[in-house]
């Protein structure tokens, strides 16, 4: 119950799904959290329902578009002043398209671009010299098994997503000698709201091509997200976990 007491996360998305569930697993293990999304309604009562299950304010709700610098720094800010500095950033918001490369719009392209890449990349930067003022920090990018392999199509997904797995590395090997490491998280099939891009009849192939043959709780990329942003993962940084139900596998 306290694998991560005395640290502060900022979580992007967390207003629901997977940032959501990462969000109540932190604060169940001693963290303090400041929750980002544009959905403020939703973030705010996230936040509240959080703090209604302890007997302190452990949650934060504020927005944070992810592809403004300016909230970014708001954000940063808030964890150096309301809980004493930033200890974990993950890096969870983010969006999906299922075009292909031809029917992507300039539009499309652009949108995912930014929120899904150069949040990250915005994150990174916020985040790092806070982390560095407490000594050490965890980052934790959320990537996709799209950012492993290739499909017929969210092309623009799959680049955005690939693009995350080797910002992480890179981030991992410029930022090691100020103990911040970074680590990216590959989801396959997880039962969130971001699946409401594919239908049912698009969505079951892919169910039945994952060797455990289901989709996953958030919950369950959120322990991986617990463990990366401990000291139980004091030794690794610039990695790939993957959760996926062995769909890689193959």
């Amino acid at each position: 119950m306290e694998r991560l007491k005395g640290k502060v996360a900022l979580i992007s998305g967390g207003a629901r799904g997977q940032g959501a569930a990462e969000a109540r697993l932190f604060v169940g293990e001693g963290a303090k959290v400041v929750i980002g999304d544009v959905l403020d309604d939703l973030c705010r009562k996230t936040a509240a329902q959080i703090n209604a299950s302890g007997t302190s304010k452990s949650a934060i709700a504020l927005h944070l578009d992810v592809t403004r610098a300016a909230d970014w720094h708001a954000a940063v800010e808030t964890c150096e002043r309301e809980f004493g500095g930033l200890d974990i950033l993950v890096n969870n918001a983010g969006i999906a398209n299922a075009k292909g490369l031809e029917e992507t719009s300039e539009e499309e392209w652009d949108s995912i671009v930014n929120i899904n890449q150069k949040g990250v990349w915005l994150g990174m930067k916020s985040a790092v010299p806070a982390m560095r003022k407490r000594g050490a920090g965890s980052i934790i990018n959320i990537s996709s098994i799209y950012g492993l392999i290739g499909s017929a199509g969210s092309t623009a997904y799959h680049g955005t997503k690939g693009a995350v797995r080797l910002l992480s590395k890179s981030a991992a090997i410029e930022y090691a000698a100020d103990k911040i490491r970074v680590n990216s998280i590959h989801p396959g099939i997880i039962l969130t709201p971001m699946l409401g891009v594919v239908t049912r009849e698009e969505l079951q192939p892919l169910i039945d091509a994952t060797p455990l043959k289901r989709g996953a709780q958030p919950e369950e990329v959120g322990w991986c997200a617990v463990f990366l942003a401990s000291d139980e993962a004091s030794f690794v940084t610039g990695s790939e976990l993957v959760v996926d139900g062995g769909y890689t596998a193959h």
